[in-house]
């Protein structure tokens, strides 16, 4: 097995492949849980398009959100998937929150330990690590090691072979790996995470990885395992 590139080596051929990326979603915290709750189930086209509804129709503000009718509110989410009457309700309570709990300015509030602003962020609804450490980064609060949730395993098969069962450990392993390597910078760290996030949606995916097409592929040693076995 040939020696595995360093992940800065791995991230410009990325770029070179796919071009500088840019995220599709809003970077304010408030904003980003409006956007992840307008989709479901969630991903960026959903999310994306139930968003641009949402602020089409109703306004995405707090005091929008709170002055909507529900039956407008669900109306204007359909086009971001499944149960819009639940995902209404959901923007009701977050606006809720954000009103009487942080004054109507959730960005405000992420001040502090950062211990105590990842508690905060993952007390709404299906904000786990990932989602937290997504909006820390993309918000400018701190330049977390974050990695996309939807595909941790790609740093993990280019370095390692192949991923674990574990969802934990496998993100744990390529925020280590990013954490080792990339610089603690905001800018670092973001194109770290859009182009990782990129690679997953398109190429190495994660049931039917394209891998005779991956720009990486010489470097990987996931592909050196496969070619292999053959």
């Amino acid at each position: 097995m040939k020696p595995v590139s360093s992940v800065e080596t791995i991230l410009d051929r990325l770029e070179s492949f796919y071009g500088p990326q840019a995220p599709s979603w809003p970077t304010d915290p408030y904003l980003f849980l409006i956007w992840w709750y307008s989709g479901y189930p969630a991903s960026d086209a959903r999310c994306s398009k139930g968003y641009e509804s949402l602020n089409k129709e109703v306004g995405t503000s707090v005091a929008q959100i709170l002055a909507a009718r529900p039956a407008k509110l669900s109306n204007a989410l359909k086009p971001g998937g499944m149960l819009p009457e639940v995902r209404a309700e959901r923007l009701k309570e977050v606006a809720a929150r954000v009103k009487d709990e942080f004054g109507g300015d959730l960005r405000a509030a992420l001040v502090g330990p950062i211990a105590q602003v990842r508690k905060i962020l993952k007390s709404f609804p299906s904000i786990g690590d990932p989602g937290a450490d997504r909006i820390l980064l993309f918000a400018g609060i701190t330049p977390v090691a974050a990695v996309p949730s939807n595909c941790p395993y790609v740093l993990v098969r280019i370095l390692s072979g192949q991923e674990g069962k574990n969802y934990g450990a496998t993100y744990r392993e390529a925020k280590q790996a990013i954490e080792a390597e990339i610089p603690g910078k905001f800018d670092a760290r973001i194109r770290a995470y859009l182009l990782l996030k990129r690679h997953g949606q398109e190429t190495c995916k994660a049931s039917s990885p394209k891998c005779p097409e991956c720009p990486v592929n010489k470097s990987c040693a996931f592909f050196a395992a496969k070619s292999n076995q053959r």
